[in-house]
């Protein structure tokens, strides 16, 4: 270089022809170097360092400190005291300083030769202090260890395709996964592992991914959408207002006296998480029930002679004079929200794809917007509120079941009194 002009470099070969190159551009090139000049070392990885075991970071800290006083006789930064004398470049090779730091490290308890000391020198040259950090500190190591790639595949393969079976037993899943490897390897080529072996192997393959559940938590699994996941987001009240119907686990008494299940289907608005509107009815909802929610929607629910006065729209923070004033059906109602629907999402049930709530939606101008089968991560709002009306409510109740038959009480007494006509107004 016999120039330097601002971001401009002047170059001259040895038969005196010059150009004139942009530093940028100089600098990238692989092949520029500056001769007699300092390398530059390189940047600590400080940021992996804090992911290892703090045994580890210590190690390869303390390392760092053995190399630099052999290299340079001080342990930490250059000129901060004097060299022992035993690591003084002034009186010492190199050779003999790496012969007394073995012989120290091994006093130490490391057990460390004269060539491990020689190759934790090239490697913290070559990577720094990464390069001294343990190799087995920062392997990666494989859920299913050694097994055999073509076993591991296999098992795989027979979870994919047990994703929409009954639930079967891992003695099923083993003799599935063997008529498998015959058939593509030929009989007797792959073995299997031992059955304590096997079943390890599938839980490591299958575990944290609900292969191995119940069929209901598989075909959640499998309905939920790829990440990243993009929430459901609406910025008005009726924006976007989600409805379904779930059984409750809970025994009630029916209008005629006698005991059974009972359904709840409620509407909830995203936007402020308000169930706008509730039924509740024996097993077997029906599309007018579904109707019944869009019309308590629209129109105010008025209080019932056996309801708590804090339960009325007047004892509640919302202007009520003046709401009074523009509807005369608010006096006397409930505090419950009356929210008009812009659009309503719903799964595939036959109760919300028939063609009288399709009809009742487009009579009141509400758009219906159908989630894929089997997906409940789309509709998840709805789905976290039946989660808490059993968490908060059902189990509370003398006639609570419970979703699992094996946990069941026996002292259930005949079911808790719900009529389900007298409770088909109350939401939120």
């Amino acid at each position: 270089m016999a120039v330097l002009e601002g971001s401009r470099a002047t170059l001259v070969t040895d038969e005196a022809a010059s150009a004139v190159v942009l530093l940028p551009y100089l600098f990238a090139d692989p092949s520029f170097e500056v001769e007699g000049g300092r390398t530059s070392g390189r940047v600590a990885l400080l940021g992996l360092l804090e992911t290892l075991p703090a045994e580890a970071r210590e190690r390869a800290l303390a390392w760092q400190r053995h190399v630099r006083e052999v290299e340079t006789g001080f342990p930490g930064a250059a000129g901060q005291g004097r060299p022992r004398e035993q690591f003084d470049p002034a009186t010492r090779s190199l050779a003999q300083r790496e012969r007394a730091k073995s012989e120290e490290l091994t006093a130490a308890g490391w057990a460390v030769s004269v060539a491990t000391v020689r190759r934790m020198r090239a490697r913290f040259r070559s990577e720094g202090l990464w390069g001294l950090v343990d190799g087995r500190a920062v392997r990666e190591r494989s859920a299913v260890g050694r097994a055999d790639e073509r076993v591991v595949a296999a098992v795989r393969t027979v979870l994919d395709e047990q994703k929409e079976r009954s639930t079967g037993t891992l003695v099923r899943l083993r003799r599935r996964v063997g008529w498998l490897l015959e058939e593509e390897y030929g009989a007797g080529v792959v073995a299997l592992p031992p059955v304590s072996t096997f079943n390890r192997l599938v839980h490591a393959v299958a575990d944290g991914q609900g292969l191995l559940g119940t069929a209901a938590q598989r075909r959640w699994h499998v309905s939920r959408p790829a990440p990243p996941f993009t929430p459901t987001v609406a910025l008005r009240p009726g924006e976007v207002v989600m409805l379904d119907t779930t059984p409750l686990d809970v025994l009630a008494v029916l209008d005629d006296g006698v005991t059974g299940r009972v359904e709840l289907s409620i509407a909830l608005d995203v936007a402020t998480r308000s169930i706008c509107a509730a039924l509740l009815r024996p097993v077997g909802t029906r599309s007018v029930d579904a109707a019944m929610l869009l019309a308590q929607m629209v129109v105010p629910a008025a209080m019932r002679p056996n309801w708590d006065a804090a339960l009325s729209m007047q004892r509640s923070v919302i202007p009520y004079e003046r709401l009074v004033a523009l509807d005369a059906r608010l006096q006397g109602a409930a505090a419950r929200p009356v929210i008009m629907p812009e659009t309503v999402v719903v799964d595939q049930g036959r109760v919300y794809v028939s063609a009288s709530f399709v009809s009742a939606c487009e009579s009141l101008g509400v758009s219906v917007q159908p989630v894929p089968p089997a997906n409940g991560p789309a509709k998840g709002n709805v789905e976290r509120s039946f989660r808490s009306i059993a968490d908060g409510f059902s189990q509370y109740l003398p006639g609570h079941t419970g979703s699992d038959v094996s946990q069941r009480g026996g002292g259930r007494a005949g079911g808790c009194a719900l009529e389900p006509g007298a409770v088909a107004g109350v939401a939120g």
